[in-house]
């Protein structure tokens, strides 16, 4: 008998390696996985402003990236605590001075356009389709940086809302990606293959009741669906500059139908444990690595399992030894996998 129900999932065109340039975006989802990419030496830039829950603020930062948007006095405000926050970005990016505050929204935003230049893959994690909006103007915020309630109306977008700002996401990393490609001094005559994965959360939002978080998920579900059936590759792109491909990964579907269990959560109930995360981690693994980096994956695991040993008596000669003995290897792994940067 079978007790387990196993999601099936389509085999990509986006292959991962050490070589790879990795990037995440939205919820805290993302942090957690690009974490554990992260943890095995991968190159990966996660949440650039903070992690962001909703699609549409999502999108309103990469078209900043894309578009080489300047942030100014105009971008921050100043709260009752006395300090600068962006409603474009998480309070990590927050000053005690209003310069401050921009300089850190520059810097992300030109560190981040640099990097997607040459990345690879993008994920991209939904977490709901509830959206706070500013009732003075009526745009959307990445974050209420706990301000008065009253400021905002709280909404639950469509789907055809949601769709229509994944497509901004997927033209604006196509845009960012082929301007990098334009500054080279001998620019390829084909765009190298962007992938853009979409996933959506499986972090539940307990605080809208479980019906409404059900609703929520499904209308992020639905909209993927409407960007992927509807988005024909070939009549988007041309040979010269081809439209990325686009994907989806079912973080939500693996939670729910094959982690069916409380003890795959974390103390809160809502958030997932480290066993669950490193299993979504494997999955994606299985999909986009080759058999190859999957085995590579395993050879960084093991070493880096023997780096963190716990040194009992750092001047012992056994100690200089095992020191030795760890740059050898970590030398000869990264001979033999191409990208890998162990930092030893």
């Amino acid at each position: 008998m079978n007790f387990f129900t196993k999601i099936d999932i389509s085999s990509s065109g986006a292959r991962i390696d050490y070589k790879s340039r990795l990037a995440f975006f939205g919820s805290c989802f993302a942090d957690n996985i690009s974490a554990q990419f992260v943890s095995r030496k991968f190159c990966v830039l996660s949440n650039p402003f903070g992690t962001v829950y909703n699609p549409l603020s999502t999108a309103m930062q990469i078209k900043a990236i894309a578009n080489g948007k300047i942030f100014g006095e105009k971008d921050v405000f100043l709260d009752m605590r006395g300090l600068w926050y962006s409603w474009d970005a998480h309070g990590s990016l927050s000053g005690v001075t209003r310069e401050e505050c921009i300089a850190k929204l520059n810097a992300a935003a030109h560190a981040t356009r640099e990097y997607l230049q040459n990345a690879n893959v993008v994920f991209i994690t939904l977490g709901t389709a509830f959206v706070y909006f500013l009732k003075e103007s009526g745009v959307a915020v990445s974050n209420c940086h706990r301000q008065d309630p009253n400021m905002f109306i709280r909404k639950m977008i469509s789907a055809d809302h949601v769709a229509e700002a994944l497509k901004s996401i997927v033209r604006d990393l196509q845009k960012i990606k082929r301007d990098g490609i334009l500054q080279l001094q001998d620019p390829p005559a084909v765009l190298d293959d962007l992938h853009i994965v979409f996933t959506v959360s499986p972090l539940r939002h307990l605080s809208d009741g479980a019906h409404n978080n059900t609703l929520s998920k499904a209308t992020l579900q639905l909209a993927v669906e409407k960007l992927i059936t509807g988005y024909d590759r070939h009549a988007e792109g041309t040979l010269a500059n081809p439209a990325p491909y686009i994907s989806y990964f079912p973080s939500y579907e693996i939670v729910m139908d094959e982690l069916r269990d409380y003890r795959f959560y974390d103390s809160d109930m809502v958030h997932l444990s480290k066993v669950a995360e490193e299993y979504i981690f494997e999955r994606m693994a299985e999909t986009y690595c080759s058999e190859k980096t999957l085995e590579d994956i395993k050879q960084v695991e093991k070493f880096l399992k023997s780096a963190n040993h716990r040194i009992q008596d750092a001047d012992s000669p056994a100690t200089a030894a095992f020191l030795q003995k760890l740059q050898a290897e970590a030398e000869r792994l990264e001979s033999q996998i191409a990208g890998l940067k162990l930092n030893v």
